[in-house]
């Protein structure tokens, strides 16, 4: 943990806290800050968002709905976000109402894949081999410098699988039918395509780091997330981590370093590759709550959602020690659905009568295949026993 000199004044309980987007991040949020007794607006496409349940307001508009942004803004003593695809016009339009944390310089970097990845290398941080893609023979080229195993996402927006594409892992596959494949996942025929293509590595594991940085500069690091993904979506994670003491010293200063030099106000996940030649390098970079830390309402001292009320109000930041090791599985609407599409009801019953199961469910109203309707949690003596209860208890569903 460092601290700086001080710089602005708390927000303290009793103040308004908006944020962008009502998913089940931003419910998780509103729940954290109410029971801190704080008054919650959210700002959301969809009027039946899962937050719409546990807030004061709910603002109906879209990502790119500058005057919005503004209401929001205005009947608010700070606004955060649970997604990062809010539009820089709109974080302007707040911001001449309120302060908005994390604030628009980092958020026009992680917002596109191309920007954050030559970020992330002018800063020295490390990554895997990667190159831009605006083009399909971009594309072409791309696949065959990077040694014909790659993964291709596109640069902006796309998450859990959506927006991705893969080339290479298919013996005796047409290269020129994956390439046109691949440019296609990225968006490349809309006119509009852009994304990035990644060198396969050799991976022991993949981690998360949540760190969080207060607006007088006061930061804290958790310990790393494990992170199991099926699918390209997490089914997964478990604090902490299984990793050697120089490896999860390493994460935490990889961490911590780029919450500095970004000058993050709120929290910010990092994700990281571990590969099985010892190296870590950092994958992905998210400005929000993150679903490997799900784990820390239960597994740690201080939320994840309570830690980002704290920070973007420029409160002490809580105690990120882990007071045991904690797993989530997540729930996907594939669970309510019978395999011909018919839907059923899950065995939540059962579920619960593992010892030290938890669910927890976001209220969404239509569940579909891939779509995270909430997750199971589950305490244990270790992380593999943490593991291992909240996949017996999936598995009863």
């Amino acid at each position: 943990m460092t601290t700086a000199a001080k710089t602005s004044q708390p927000i303290l309980p009793g103040a308004t806290i908006g944020i962008f987007g009502g998913g089940q991040l931003g419910r998780m949020t509103a729940m954290a800050a109410r029971a801190m007794g704080y008054r919650i607006q959210v700002l959301d496409p969809d009027p039946a968002c899962p937050a719409r349940f546990v807030v004061d307001g709910c603002i109906e508009a879209g990502w790119d709905d500058a005057r919005g942004a503004a209401n929001l803004a205005r009947g608010c003593d700070v606004v955060t976000l649970e997604i990062e695809q809010i539009s820089l016009a709109s974080l302007d339009a707040a911001k001449a109402y309120a302060p908005t944390r994390p604030g628009r310089e980092m958020l026009a970097i992680i917002q596109n894949r191309i920007a954050q990845k030559e970020w992330l290398a002018a800063n020295s941080f490390p990554i895997g081999d990667w190159r831009p893609v605006r083009s399909l023979d971009q594309m072409r080229d791309a696949i065959q410098s990077l040694g014909g195993r790659v993964f291709c996402k596109s640069a902006t927006g796309g998450y859990d699988g959506r927006g991705q594409g893969k080339v290479g892992f298919r013996p005796g596959a047409d290269f020129e039918e994956e390439a046109r494949g691949a440019w296609h996942a990225v968006g490349g025929d809309s006119g509009h395509g852009a994304g990035v293509a990644e060198q396969a590595l050799d991976l022991e594991r993949e981690i998360s780091v949540l760190v969080a940085r207060s607006p007088s500069g006061e930061v804290k690091v958790y310990p790393a997330a494990w992170n199991h993904h099926e699918n390209q979506i997490l089914a997964w994670s478990v604090i902490p981590a299984p990793l050697t003491d120089t490896l999860a010293h390493q994460a935490h200063a990889l961490a911590e370093r780029i919450a500095h030099t970004f000058t993050l106000e709120g929290i910010l996940a990092v994700e990281m590759f571990v590969t099985t030649d010892g190296r870590l390098l950092v994958n992905e970079l998210a400005p929000r709550p993150h679903n490997s830390y799900h784990a820390s309402e239960r597994g740690s001292v201080t939320s994840q959602f309570e830690q980002l009320v704290r920070a973007v109000c420029d409160l002490p930041l809580g105690d990120v020690e882990t007071v045991q090791p904690c797993a989530i599985a997540n729930l996907l609407g594939d669970v309510w659905l019978n395999e011909d599409g018919t839907p059923r009801e899950p065995h939540f019953d059962r579920a619960l009568a593992v010892p030290g199961v938890r669910l927890h469910l976001y209220e969404k109203q239509r569940p579909r295949p891939g779509r995270k309707m909430g997750h199971l949690s589950a305490i244990g003596v270790t992380a593999d026993e943490a593991v291992a209860a909240v996949l017996r208890a999936q598995e009863l569903l």
